[in-house]
């Protein structure tokens, strides 16, 4: 994942201005210095809100169809079902990331009702400590029934979703079907291969030699050697685990029989850099990596030019094969496992199921918290599990056997939308939000073989070394934000470095000394302490 960090303290003017530009989309701002704050007006005939604010940052495929989540059928649906009102604050997508616009609006202290972020890197005890958000045990007890029942069921998401301090802090999304969460992964043309004489590779030496064939063979058959073997991206060293696991590290913060390591400072890094670094140098990963984006990705695989990439298996993998049919009959993209150093090996994955980190938190401005907590808790009973799956009966789905199936309008949408695409009009089941996923919703619109295959491959990797979601209390996540906005900084220029050939790879032992005095060893003892914490629970 991408780490954004808050640069400098921003004034309550400033902050202030930010979030009216924020809100612009649906809020008009009063010309003072403050926000009214939103309540949450009562209708004594309903457990739910009249009206609520909720700031969410729109999903990418959504927003090719909509303007607002409040545009989409299962919030029209829900409005029906509840009466409330939902006036949805999405941050512009652009240069300033949503995470920065978020810390922003934090600052304000002018907030919504509700509140839907990565809460695993944004402090929620801290947030609870400094009057921003509610702690949520006693009221998800009270009046959130499905969610209620749903922790006491599985007592392991119930510890998964408490933060050290003994504070649950969101309504969540909540993944636990070991398809679900392997659903990003490698994936390369199959039509390549068959051409070249080639077979999917399992080693990081298949791979070598895939990639050389790519380069050299001329696989696309228009006579130039303009084909990129890997599209590497800049934000593929904080997902990069498809190579790097094949060095028994992650690119971050993970624990091995118990004792927490980083990734970058490990001797196995090197060697992995030492690998990058020949890649790049022979052109098997694109040379411009650091100004590519997924625009870029997706221009070069729709011109047949890109022979492996990591990517979704929905709004990758699917998204390709079906813009392609009509363009290249024969072009074929297949899901691959993650490489091993050696055939029979166990590669190391961050990918973690459960709980992720992402939420619904309520507001500490809100007037009605227990109506908040009513309607967010819809999403997590058996109507609502439908509604946020599949979306609406008659449009995006229809009972088929007593059971959800998803309509052509979705799995062959007439307009050329891609599946994700379309669903995203509909529900969040192809992004992420306050409910359970159902297994057969995420299978359905995974539907291709292709798709399919790949999951099942991606899943077979060691996920067991990956840290627990909000390890850290209040003082620890302060003082870990702290040392890592430089750490992190220095790390990934460093990293670019070693990759492109400006530094020599015999700097390593001194890069990870200027990682030690950056704070290396201090970020590390907290997580350890937390962990410890953290497993006896």
């Amino acid at each position: 994942m991408l780490h954004y960090r808050e640069k400098g303290i921003v004034s309550l003017l400033k902050s202030t201005l930010v979030v009216c530009a924020m809100l612009s989309l649906t809020v008009a701002c009063e010309d003072t210095a403050e926000l009214p704050v939103r309540h949450s007006p009562l209708n004594d005939s309903s457990p739910y809100p009249s009206s609520l604010t909720y700031w969410v940052p729109m999903d990418t495929d959504a927003a090719v169809t909509l303007k607002s989540y409040g545009d989409m059928g299962l919030y029209k649906q829900l409005t029906k079902i509840t009466g409330t009102q939902v006036t949805f604050l999405h941050p512009p997508i652009g240069a300033v990331p949503a995470q920065d616009q978020f810390h922003l609006m934090m600052a304000s202290g002018e907030l919504p009702d509700v509140i839907y972020t990565d809460w695993s890197k944004n402090s929620p005890d801290k947030a609870i400590q400094d009057g921003k958000i509610l702690r949520l045990n006693e009221i998800i007890e009270k009046y959130a029934p499905n969610l209620s029942r749903l922790l006491n069921e599985k007592p392991y998401l119930r510890k998964e979703l408490t933060s050290d301090e003994g504070n649950i802090y969101m309504f969540p999304s909540i993944g636990d079907d070991p398809q679900i969460f392997a659903y990003h992964g490698l994936m390369l043309r199959k039509d390549w291969l068959d051409k070249l004489h080639l077979k999917p590779p399992v080693t990081i030496d298949d791979w070598e030699k895939v990639l050389r064939a790519f380069r050299d063979g001329d696989p696309n058959g228009n006579g130039r050697k303009d084909e990129i073997p890997f599209f590497y991206r800049q934000t593929d060293m904080e997902t990069s685990y498809p190579f790097i696991g094949a060095f028994g590290i992650t690119t971050g913060f993970y624990q091995e029989d118990g004792l927490v390591k980083y990734g970058p400072a490990q001797p196995a890094f090197k060697t992995f850099l030492t690998l990058m670094n020949k890649w790049y140098a022979e052109g098997l990963i694109d040379r411009n990596y650091l100004t590519s984006d997924i625009k870029i990705r997706d221009g070069r695989m729709l011109d047949n030019q890109l022979g492996a990439v990591a990517g979704w298996a929905g709004s990758g993998l699917g998204a390709y094969m079906q813009a392609m049919k009509a363009k290249l009959p024969n072009f074929s993209l297949i899901g691959v496992p993650f490489p091993v150093l050696k055939e029979g090996g166990t590669p190391i994955s961050l990918a973690r199921p459960l709980i992720i980190g992402l939420g619904a938190a309520i507001s500490a401005k809100t007037t009605h918290p227990e109506r908040i907590a009513a309607w967010l808790d819809y999403g997590y009973g058996k109507d609502g599990s439908i509604l946020y799956n599949f979306g609406v009966e008659g449009q995006s789905y229809t009972m088929k056997d007593g059971k959800p199936q998803y309509t052509d309008l979705i799995l062959h949408n007439p307009a050329g939308l891609t599946i994700s695409q379309a669903l995203s009009s509909y529900s969040l089941q192809s992004s992420s939000g306050p409910f359970a996923t159902d297994p057969d919703a995420d299978k359905q619109w995974h539907a291709d073989p292709e798709q399919a295959d790949a999951m099942i491959k991606w899943s077979k990797a060691d996920h067991s070394r990956a840290l627990p979601n909000g390890l850290l209390n209040a003082g620890e996540q302060e003082q870990f934000a702290s040392i890592m906005a430089d750490l992190l900084t220095y790390k990934d220029e460093m990293v670019n470095k070693f990759i492109m050939g400006a530094e020599p790879l015999s700097a390593f032992d001194e890069y990870v000394r200027k990682l030690n005095k950056l704070g290396l060893h201090e970020v590390i003892r907290i997580n350890q302490t937390a962990y410890d914490r953290y497993s006896r629970k």
